[in-house]
């Protein structure tokens, strides 16, 4: 069952927001997202919250400012998504900008799975670095930082993820979320940590008179990849993160992006003149992101650390490609998943799922678009690496099921059930034996009678109420996409009733509309839905603008319709 939901707001933050020169639709929009005072909405760099808030970046600044004076390598190890590629790239780029000697390495997940693992310090080793710099990753590699000083290496550790009860030993560690940081954002990504320690590094190196005034490097040059780690890695786009995407589209839509950004602009179509949130998310993400799931990251970070176009052009195609064969793996993936699970079972809470020819790589896209059908916590399994005994999991989760803790729970109450796991709130991987597949199924299906009551399970569209005629035109929906939208702060969906004129199918599985509202007839498109409509619905809606032919228009992208209650 799915309800509509509107947002709801105080009328003195409405009155607030609209006396200081809003658009009274925008002004509705940030009342409903927590907006109270007109600053909240400033994107500008001075807004940045200061470094010095991170617990651990002045220790952290100062162990790499030593290694650059000493002309040590460093060796950054990237974790294999788009979070971990950029935080690779800015860590990278970043460096060599203030001279050091560093390179990257990017385990392969098939091989050496997630983190810094003592044999990912083995692989490292054999490059002969003095200090391992980690990215998006390391804040549970206890027995890998362990591995590395036994080796005479140094690690210093930035991440972002939930730290376990045990803290790795490292020279310094940067997380937002490591016990005792007060640092006021707690939703940075891993590529946000890694620019604030090379933002604390030029604080360093300026105090220590190692930087020449009239040449110091511009670190706002690297706010294009940081945008898009940030985006694509769905972390909450608090008001700190709000700022570094903004001043990141920013550097896009003027052109002044690294060649791999715009290269991942061309290959998907994309305008960068018009770039958005939704384009880093649903565009420039996932072909990045296409690398780590199928093959290796590495090409991904290439791309981005090409400074010659036409090379980061041809990675970009082969990302393209990467991610097409993605989608069809996905595709029949999630075929083969609704076969097999059919209709839920009465009192159902929960999902998990296994099938032996499905592929590691995908099996986290699989699993969301489950949740987001089904609306239950949801994991799917493939399997593992090595002598077929294992499979691993990849989980998604629907608000009020915090996924890591409930396979904390699942693990105290059988001990000897989950190898290891890892994650968050909304999303979270394991792995197990395959013959211990069906007690897990059982014990995490136990949790969820637990902790999920009908309301929980009740999928809620929520939705910003109607718009006025005036509002479905070009020039406003150009006013929305200009908004940093994202994850905590959702892109407008508004809903109202709508009269159905005409609805044909476009590719066999995407519903194609004509709707009616007051006098004007506006377009319509629900993505991957082959149903018809009633004649008269309660439509929930984005609005787009759309090319035809030369000239634009506005669109309405359909998330949920029902038929209307009179």
């Amino acid at each position: 069952m799915t309800q509509l939901f509107v947002r709801p707001f105080a009328d003195d933050t409405l009155r607030s927001l609209s006396e200081s020169g809003l658009h009274p639709v925008l002004a509705r929009l940030y009342a409903s997202r927590g907006v109270r005072h007109p600053d909240e909405i400033d994107v500008s760099l001075p807004r940045l919250l200061h470094p010095s808030g991170l617990r651990g970046i002045e220790a952290a600044a100062g162990v790499l400012a030593d290694a650059i004076a000493a002309g040590k390598r460093l060796l950054v190890v990237a974790d294999y998504d788009c979070d971990g590629a950029t935080a690779c790239a800015v860590a990278v780029r970043g460096l060599r900008m203030f001279g050091a000697n560093v390179d990257y390495l990017v385990p392969n997940r098939f091989e050496y799975g997630y983190g810094l693992t003592p044999e990912i310090v083995a692989l490292a080793a054999t490059r002969h670095p003095d200090l391992l710099v980690t990215v998006d990753n390391g804040i549970a590699s206890v027995d890998g930082v362990a591995a590395a000083r036994a080796a005479g290496i140094d690690v210093v550790v930035t991440d972002h993820h939930l730290p376990g009860a045990t803290l790795p030993a490292a020279r310094a560690i940067v997380n937002p979320n490591q016990p005792g940081c007060d640092f006021a954002s707690k939703h940075l990504a891993g590529v946000g940590v890694m620019f604030y320690v090379l933002l604390a590094l030029r604080a360093c190196l300026r105090e220590r008179g190692a930087l020449d005034p009239a040449a110091q490097p511009r670190l706002v040059e690297l706010l294009d990849l940081v945008a898009l780690g940030t985006v694509a890695d769905v972390v909450r786009l608090d008001g700190n993160n709000r700022v570094l995407v903004a001043q990141g589209l920013q550097r896009m839509r003027r052109g002044r992006m690294h060649p791999g950004v715009a290269a991942l602009f061309n290959v998907a179509g994309r305008d960068a003149r018009r770039a958005s949130a939704f384009d880093l998310g649903f565009a420039l993400g996932p072909r990045l992101n296409a690398a780590g799931r199928l093959a290796d990251m590495s090409l991904g970070i290439e791309c981005l650390l090409s400074d010659d176009y036409a090379r980061a052009l041809e990675i970009a195609s082969e990302l393209d490609g990467m991610n097409r064969e993605r989608r069809s793996i996905e595709a029949g993936m999630q075929v083969e998943a609704l076969a097999g699970l059919g209709e839920l079972a009465p009192g159902q809470t929960t999902i998990a799922m296994f099938n032996d020819s499905w592929h590691q790589g995908v099996i986290g896209i699989v699993a969301s678009r489950l949740k987001e059908r089904f609306h239950r916590p949801t994991i799917t399994f493939a399997p593992g690496d090595g002598d077929g005994d294992w499979i691993k999991g990849s989980g998604r989760s629907i608000a009020g099921f915090h996924l890591r803790d409930a396979l904390d729970l699942v693990s105290k109450r059988h001990p000897d059930l989950l190898a290891k796991f890892g994650g968050h709130a909304m999303a979270a991987g394991m792995t197990l034996r395959r013959s211990e597949l069906p007690r897990f199924v059982d014990a995490f299906e136990t949790v969820g009678r637990e902790w999920l009551d009908e309301r929980a399970l009740t999928r809620v569209v929520e939705t910003d109420g109607p718009l006025d005629d005036d509002c479905f035109a070009v020039g406003f929906a150009t006013l929305l996409d200009d908004g940093i939208w994202g994850q905590g702060f959702p892109p407008p969906v508004f809903s109202q009733p709508f009269d159905v004129h005409a609805q044909r199918l476009v590719k066999d599985r995407h519903l194609k509309l004509t709707v009616g509202v007051g006098a004007q007839r506006l377009d319509a498109i629900w993505f991957n839905r082959v149903e018809f409509l009633p004649e008269r619905c309660e439509i929930a809606y984005r609005l787009a603008r759309d090319s035809y032919n030369g000239r634009e228009r506005v669109q309405l992208i359909v998330e949920h319709a029902q038929p209307c209650a009179d």
